[in-house]
């Protein structure tokens, strides 16, 4: 096995363990997990550091295992459906950010917002399958109430944690930005003039 393989694995079951014990500061409490998100930051930073396989692969087992585990969320519908939208969320956030012309903070901002926005297309898809649509179904707006709505607080935290956590990891060298010419601004990063 590779070292950057062995890297990824690690790191990976790392996240997995952090997604597990997350929701715990909730006080597994559902509607305050539905506005804090907690198992969506550890999918997203798995599939930006180690790639889009492992955030895919990460993101579907997470909800699924937690619901054995712990009972909650419970398996139909809930975490059935959670696993299609968090494996979404780290298939795109890895995809996008590793095929980036330039992997600096501009582009995470991007792939990360591109990929919460489909990762709740996915989930909201999956609703629509499982129960149906309708008024006795899955509506519209139930839709935009539990994927916008009910979860801003944890849309604003991921939008300030998530490139707040590459940028220290970048920092730490445990995560390499590539293609730098993007970058916040800082002095071992500017321009020649």
């Amino acid at each position: 096995m590779k070292k950057n393989e062995l890297k990824n694995l690690v790191t990976s079951a790392m996240l997995l363990a952090l997604g597990l014990v997350l929701p715990f500061l909730t006080g597994q409490i559902q509607q305050i997990g539905n506005m804090l998100l907690p198992m969506h930051f550890p999918v997203i930073l798995c599939g930006l550091i180690c790639g889009w396989k492992y955030g895919l692969g990460v993101g579907f087992v997470m909800p699924l295992l937690r619901s054995v585990i712990f009972g909650m969320p419970v398996m139909y519908p809930n975490a059935f459906a959670m696993a299609f939208e968090l494996a979404a969320y780290g298939f795109f956030a890895g995809f996008l950010f590793s095929h980036a012309k330039w992997q600096c903070i501009k582009s995470l901002y991007r792939c990360l917002i591109t990929s919460m926005l489909l990762g709740r297309a996915v989930w909201g898809i999956v609703m629509t399958i499982i129960l149906g649509l309708g008024a006795d179904g899955f509506t519209l707006t139930a839709f935009l109430t539990s994927a916008f709505i009910n979860a801003i607080p944890g849309i604003i935290a991921q939008l300030v944690l998530i490139p707040a956590i590459m940028l220290a990891l970048d920092k730490t060298h445990f995560v390499r930005f590539k293609n730098t010419k993007c970058k916040m601004p800082d002095a071992r990063y500017q321009m020649p003039e």
